[in-house]
């Protein structure tokens, strides 16, 4: 047991939330405009959605603000109704959450137990990692292979203590994808008293013909989980929420642990009226895969190679020392991510935005290359 101390306590703290490192928060780009003596500034380091929120969400939660006094449905009633008839599930095999996070932690509190393993692959979505070792959880981790998810290695891994394996499809950072097929393969060999979750944030910007379809699941012996959230291709970041789609026996359990009112009435709202605006969802994916190509096309002719994605981002190996040219872009204020921490020094990570942020980024781009 360790201790922490202060002038006025000292606590014990127990060995596996005294090592456990915090998630790294990014700066606000007020922050880092200020810090860097820049204005004007253009984000394209956190896959947001730059069309911003349905406008439809955004009048529905106006009209909204007036019943701030009352708690929100604790069920997401509605929301779920809604969601249920546009992915063909029942409401029952809905678990809604404060962003798709709470739903991972929620799964790891629900099934596992101290000292019991979940696999992950490296690199890939932090959080899975960090949440199963603040529940007192083990850590396996399997290196991605040619960046994509190892299911070989993930499934020879696999022993009597391990309880969940975290799949991101696609993942990030690297934006690949496994096939139906590859993961059906992958399925066979994996006991049926292991939950296998896979992480579908980015889902909308697949080809629906290389998607998983978590239905086919649902009613059978198997427990695999999607993870789904209203982020990315819906804009709603700041409202946090997400959900898991999940045999109605695992959302049972899930729902004993989940708090009461977990999701705000304010995103409850947003999220059920971007579901009905079909037409901002499709002039985002529009613009997304318009600026995926464009975002290729000038990276190569600067002499950059860009790695194939399924998202609304992908990697760039700009070949050189990606944290420095992380810092000269910011000097001009286009904020990027640099992968070094991921295991990939020479590699940046960029969202794709709009038009005129697309074009600013590639002339930051070939402007900073030129200074080597």
């Amino acid at each position: 047991m360790t201790t922490t101390s202060t002038a006025a306590m000292t606590v014990p703290v127990a060995p596996h939330i005294a090592s456990l490192v915090p998630y790294p928060p990014g700066k606000p780009i007020e922050e880092l405009e200020r810090e860097y003596g820049i204005s004007g500034s253009i984000k394209l380091a956190s896959n947001e959605n730059p069309l911003g929120p349905s406008p439809r969400a955004v009048a529905a939660i106006a009209k909204a603000l007036a019943n701030l006094h009352r708690y929100p449905d604790g069920s997401c009633y509605y929301l779920a109704q809604r969601l249920a008839a546009k992915l063909g599930v029942r409401p029952a095999n809905l678990v809604f959450g404060n962003g798709s996070n709470e739903v991972i932690g929620l799964l790891i509190a629900t099934f596992l137990q101290p000292g019991e393993t979940v696999l992950t692959s490296h690199p890939t979505f932090l959080v899975y990692q960090k949440m199963v070792q603040a529940h007192g959880g083990e850590n396996t981790v399997i290196p991605l292979a040619g960046m994509r998810h190892d299911l070989d290695r993930l499934a020879a891994a696999v022993t009597d203590r391990t309880r969940l394996i975290f799949l991101d499809n696609p993942n990030n950072p690297t934006g690949t994808i496994f096939s139906p097929a590859d993961f059906e393969r992958f399925l066979d060999r994996i006991p049926r008293s292991v939950i296998v979750v896979v992480d579908e944030a980015y889902i909308d910007f697949v080809d629906p013909a290389e998607r998983l379809d978590i239905r086919q699941w649902l009613d059978s012996d198997r427990p695999v989980v999607a993870l789904r959230t209203f982020s990315k291709a819906y804009g709603l970041a700041g409202l946090r929420i997400g959900y898991g789609v999940m045999p109605v026996a695992l959302a049972e359990y899930v729902h004993r642990v989940r708090q009461p009112f977990n999701v705000n009435q304010l995103a409850q709202i947003g999220a059920l009226a971007a579901l009905e605006d079909e037409e901002h969802h499709a002039r985002t994916l529009d613009l997304t895969r318009r600026g995926m190509a464009e975002l290729a096309e000038g990276v190569r002719r600067l002499g950059c190679e860009p790695y194939p994605s399924h998202t609304n981002f992908f990697l760039i190996d700009v070949k050189r020392n990606a944290k420095d040219l992380y810092e000269r872009l910011l000097r001009k204020g286009v904020i990027v991510r640099a992968m070094t921490a991921y295991g990939y020094p020479e590699f940046i990570r960029v969202t794709v935005g709009l038009p005129e942020e697309n074009t600013r980024f590639l002339a930051a781009l070939e402007e900073t290359l030129a200074e080597y």
